[in-house]
């Protein structure tokens, strides 16, 4: 399968400046060179194209070497490393080398489908055939979920004979007396027995799977993500109410996931992305409480935590349950908070805690790989030991060390901590200024808007000063890894654009305790008599409003990417013009979920993408819509293999664990009616349809024969 490397001879004779473009010419003696020159050096440019083609060759023979290595093969080489060994391909695999993909969507659509480990690991799983924990490893391999491996048949009740009596630990009657059992019911972690289920465990309709021959597989979908240092928010100040969440929303806590000990061991509730229950937190408080572990409560400003011992688990629905005094009542389920009397904290609370959702998207501390950094840029840094506390201090400091010649039109504030800040924005650009507002890798800062001024709106305020600058001198601002509420952005002036990535601007504002928005009407973005190009990338945001010039002004460019654009409702506008006029601007929209209308000049292109509410498009001539979902009576550009299906959602409320996700009732015109076979909407590019076939694929292979397995999607 794989060549010696000490067999393999390779032509060190060559020099590395041949893979330069003057790399041959360089060989030559120097009165050839001098002569060329004088006849306007053909003769290099010749050599230039020779060593441009000997390149090519080379790097052919180094990625022949490389493929025949499953670690660093070329994507299109894994299953033919795999027919080596008797490797199966999973479904959907053509479409790696027959479809045209977006940038880097070939890559990952190859990783979901035929992973190099899946591959490495044939023989080696073949050995462990019809083991649980097999099970286990190949979701984790093939679909990048953890999961548990259920032998559903040792739950079956049995009766036995009382003249042989064997306590064989299985199949025994429910104890009501065991609360904790019973709080496992009807989940992965279930013990108690059930009679048995006549319905297959992998029936398409509705599964059972509690038989004799029954096996199942418990499939977290949901991440644990997790947040550091973050304030708390106060609910009631008279009963010291808090909430984990900032927005002042429920969120549930999710334990965060240790790795197994041993590659026997089977997934327990510590190795998965599960929510914690009041039971489970109650019966094992300090597994799940402590630095490093799921989550952590700070008051007053001090580095220790709260001790477990003042810690006592209840139900804070509708805020009923009122601890004594010196407690600290935490409600995992709905992620509460109740200090008890005379124990109220007097300088703030802070959390540390886990929170699910599907993938990296908006405001998080997860990593952004596709991040960089202007080597001229200028860094100023905001947060706790840093030269700022302040985001305009720093960028007044920018500011005047920009006009006083000290650095370059390049600046970038990075704020270093996930604190909140609480300060009225407003950004003034001048012609050629490069402004990005970050957060810190690691990090998820909060920007609250509250009302400083009574006689204003008091949005984050972006404006050109300069009404004449040059097109190419217009100012460019990014906000990359924030979280913005309280109130929207406002851009004004010839602005050159506004990129707004990885970061979340909250759908209505703020957040009501059970997730409804504050203020649903308002918008998150108001582009008013502006230039700017709006870019949208991996972010959440409410309506985008669009104020300006339709007689004498060309329509904006708005780019929406791997995003949420969120009205709050389907019959809310999420991007209009005021009184639901069209909005003058040119839409270009991939792998996006639009919940609410959308009201504009034109649609370029919206590819792979859900739209909830009615397109309505004023110059339908130009663009396309392709692979998208939009609703009957639309009024669109051209369509290529779109359809009118109503989408469903788990959930279509900012803050909740499932937010924008489809269900798995979706229709599977929805759900594969990307142009690779994937879902389309904002969580394209997790290509869950296609890990979802390849591991039932896995399964039916891995699985002993006779046995009835199935998949249970937890979350």
């Amino acid at each position: 399968m794989a060549a010696n490397p000490a067999d393999v001879q390779f032509d060190t004779a060559t020099p590395a400046a041949a893979r330069e473009p003057d790399g041959l010419a360089a060989l030559l003696p120097r009165w050839h060179l001098l002569r060329d020159a004088e006849e306007g050096e053909p003769l290099r440019a010749l050599l230039a194209v020779i060593a441009e083609q000997l390149d090519r060759v080379r790097d052919g023979v180094d990625q022949g070497y490389e493929d025949l290595f499953v670690e660093t093969a070329a994507p299109w080489v894994l299953p033919y490393l795999g027919d080596l060994v008797g490797y199966r391909t999973l479904p959907g695999y053509e479409r790696v080398l027959t479809t045209g993909l977006h940038e880097g969507g070939r890559e990952a659509l190859a990783e979901a489908i035929a992973p190099r480990a899946d591959v490495a690991a044939t023989v080696a799983a073949r050995r462990r055939k019809g083991t649980l924990h097999l099970l286990e490893e190949i979701s984790e391999r093939v679909a990048g979920h953890p999961a548990r491996a259920v032998e559903l048949s040792r739950l079956v009740a049995q009766n036995q004979s009382v003249k042989l009596y064997r306590d064989t630990g299985r199949g025994r009657l429910l104890d009501l007396r065991d609360g904790s059992a019973l709080a496992l019911t009807g989940g992965p972690f279930e013990t108690t027995a059930r009679t048995v289920d006549v319905r297959r465990a992998n029936s398409p309709r509705r599964q059972g799977g509690w038989t004799p021959a029954g096996v199942g597989l418990f499939v977290w979908r949901l991440r644990a993500y997790a947040l550091t240092s973050s304030p708390a928010y106060c609910i009631d100040r008279a009963r010291n109410l808090y909430t984990f969440s900032i927005l002042g929303n429920d969120s549930p806590l999710v334990t965060k996931p240790v790795p197994e000990p041993s590659p026997t061991h089977i997934a327990a509730v510590d190795n998965v992305p599960a929510f914690i229950t009041r039971r489970l937190l109650h019966d094992r408080l300090l597994d799940y409480y402590g630095p490093g572990k799921s989550f952590v409560i700070r008051r007053d400003g001090e580095d220790r935590p709260v001790p477990p011992s003042d810690i006592v688990v209840a139900d804070l629905s509708d805020w009923r349950y009122r601890p004594r005094r010196g407690q600290i009542a935490v409600d995992p389920e709905l992620g509460r908070i109740a200090f008890g009397s005379r124990s109220a904290p007097r300088q703030g609370v802070w959390v540390d805690y886990h929170y699910a959702y599907g993938a990296d998207m908006g405001g998080g501390e997860y990593e952004r790989p596709d991040r960089t950094d202007r080597p001229d840029a200028t860094f100023y840094r905001v947060g706790p030991g840093q030269q700022h506390h302040q985001i305009m201090d720093a960028y007044r400091a920018w500011q005047h060390d920009r006009r006083a010649g000290r650095t370059g039109p390049d600046g970038i504030i990075e704020i270093t901590h996930s604190g909140a800040h609480q300060e009225q924005l407003d950004f003034d650009l001048d012609p050629g200024d490069r402004l990005e507002l970050r957060a810190a890798e690691g990090t998820r800062p909060v920007i609250r808007l509250l009302d400083w001024y009574s006689n204003r709106p008091d949005a984050l305020n972006i404006r050109a000063v300069d009404e004449d600058c040059a097109p190419h001198e217009r100012p460019r601002i990014v906000l990359d890894g924030l979280l913005v509420a309280g109130r929207g952005i406002n851009v004004t002036g010839p602005m050159g654009a506004v990129v707004l990535r990885h970061s979340t601007l909250v759908p209505g504002w703020s957040l009501e305790p059970e997730c409804e928005p504050h203020s649903p009407d308002e918008p998150s973005i108001v582009l008013e008599r502006t230039t700017a190009c709006l870019q949208v990338e991996h972010s959440i945001l409410g309506t985008v409003e669009v104020i300006g010039d339709e007689v004498s002004e060309d329509p904006l460019d708005i780019h929406l990417r791997d995003s949420i654009l969120d009205a709050t409702g389907p019959e809310r506008e999420a991007l209009s013009a005021p009184d639901c006029r069209h909005a003058h601007a040119v839409l270009h929209v991939h792998r996006t979920t639009v919940i609410g209308e959308v009201h504009t000049h034109a649609v370029e292109l919206a590819e792979n993408s859900v739209f909830t509410g009615k397109l309505h498009v004023a110059r339908r001539g130009i663009g396309c819509l392709r692979h998208s979902a939009v609703p009957a009576g639309s009024r669109t550009p051209r369509r290529h293999r779109c359809t009118d299906a109503r989408p469903l959602f788990t959930s279509v409320r900012y803050g909740t664990p499932w937010y924008a996700q489809l269900s798995d009732r979706c229709p599977e015109d929805i759900r594969r009616g990307a142009d690779d076979g994937a879902e389309q909407g904002a969580f394209h590019d997790l290509y869950r349809p296609q890990r979802e076939d390849g591991l039932r694929a896995r399964l039916a292979e891995y699985t002993p024969a006779g046995t009835d397995a199935g998949i249970f999607f937890v979350t």
